[in-house]
């Protein structure tokens, strides 16, 4: 699964509305890599734990030629899982049953008609505008 499959999962959640669920997995995201960009770990109960860890500089050999290198000190994130998770992936637990998404709300026909007319106003506008600047650009 990747992350816009993620976000169309999520949207029946949020009414439907992908924008919403987008914008909620961003922050959570976001949230994550700052946390662990200042060095502090994520812990997510009943899922798992990430951390920042530091590689130390160490030997390596290339491959192709065989030559010995040196690798830099690095950091990388790890993700350690929780134990909830591990006994669902294993089967020793079975996995709960998914909040159903609340049910849509109804749409008033007149607030659909409300929202149309202020955009047909709109679109016109710019055009009398851009008229009205041609007319001056001639004189």
């Amino acid at each position: 699964m990747n992350k816009a499959q993620f976000i169309a999962s999520l949207a029946p959640y949020f009414n439907g509305s992908k924008k919403e669920a987008q914008y909620a997995v961003s922050i959570v995201f976001d949230s994550i890599v700052r946390n662990i960009h200042k060095g502090e770990d994520v812990t997510i109960n009943d899922f798992g734990k990430f951390k920042k860890v530091d590689r130390k500089a160490r030997k390596g050999r290339n491959p192709f030629t065989g030559e010995e290198i040196m690798i830099k000190a690095t950091k990388k994130v790890r993700f350690l899982p929780a134990k909830g998770l591990k006994e669902v992936i294993a089967g020793a637990r079975k996995l709960e049953a998914a909040p159903k998404p609340p049910a849509p709300k109804p749409v008033k026909a007149a607030a659909k008609v409300a929202k149309k007319a202020p955009k047909k106003a709109a679109k016109k506008a710019p055009k009398k505008a851009a008229k009205k600047a041609k007319k001056g650009k001639r004189r």
